[in-house]
């Protein structure tokens, strides 16, 4: 059974689906661009069943009470506190945590500044930031898969864009590859006055200040060979920016959108690194 959680917190309530005992080992699930939570329908279920407490929030921008307006108020700090004030007012002080797309960039980012909160990551799609920085500059592929960033940076046209003739635009950006009914989902929720400018925020916040270093944290890093946004040259010099228990995994002829394209097999793989782990 899937529960509907309000998490309050300093910047306001984090929405949030959940699943599991309370006293379950806890693991904490964050969505990408454009989704939300229930991305992670599929996983949190499952973990649920299996005794662990699964818990993924519609992050800042995508949780109506988290909305800040500036986007200077979306820069990676911001987006890593949450997820620490989120696992502080949950009562966990060790969690795993799992993220996809920009969830991925900000548990990378968690990794290296909080690794004594953390049991365990998974990260679905997104490289390390080091090795995806590093192939911007290098792998003319890889700088040409990250043009849309320019693009999105854009105030107000992007969002004008995205939305016109019944959100065609934003819609093509799931390539069809996520059920049709769940993409309704999406552009209903992005559609709300505001919810598009926040989550696209998380582009225009500007890169981080500092750098990133090497993770120590047990980390297991999924890849899907379809992948429009993120090219193999990032994915596979991910292995040299982790120094704790390594494991890649790559699926084979799957888009972006893998937790929600291929759940039993990303569900199969987290489940597997949590119990050894």
């Amino acid at each position: 059974m899937i529960e509907q959680l309000s998490i309050p917190t300093a910047a306001g309530s984090f929405d949030a689906i959940a699943a599991g005992p309370e006293d379950g080992r806890p693991v904490l699930l964050l969505h990408g661009f454009p989704e939300a939570a229930v991305e992670w329908e599929h996983q949190v279920a499952t973990l649920g069943v299996l005794g662990y407490r699964a818990v993924a929030p519609d992050q800042r921008g995508y949780s109506p009470d988290v909305r800040p307006e500036q986007a200077s108020e979306y820069g990676i700090d911001a987006l890593v506190g949450d997820v620490i004030a989120i696992a502080d007012r949950l009562g966990w002080k060790e969690f795993d945590l799992v993220g996809h797309d920009w969830g991925g960039a900000v548990a990378w980012w968690a990794a290296d500044t909080h690794p004594a909160r953390l049991r365990s990551l998974t990260v679905v799609s997104t490289p390390h930031p080091a090795a995806l920085a590093e192939a911007m500059k290098t792998d003319e592929d890889q700088h040409l898969r990250s043009g849309y960033m320019t693009e999105w940076r854009q105030t107000r046209v992007t969002e004008r864009r995205m939305l016109a003739d019944n959100a065609d635009a934003l819609r093509r950006i799931f390539d069809w590859k996520v059920p049709p009914s769940r993409i309704d989902e999406y552009v209903q929720r992005l559609s709300e006055p505001g919810a598009l400018t926040a989550a696209l925020n998380w582009y225009r916040a500007g890169r981080p200040g500092g750098k990133i270093g090497p993770i120590a944290v047990p980390t297991l890093y999924i890849w899907s060979t379809e992948d429009a946004a993120f090219g193999s040259t990032a994915a596979l010099d991910t292995a040299n920016r982790v120094t704790g228990p390594y494991r890649f995994e790559m699926i084979e002829d799957v888009s972006h959108w893998v937790a929600e394209e291929a759940p039993e097999a990303v569900t199969s793989l987290l489940v597997e690194h949590l119990s050894s782990h």
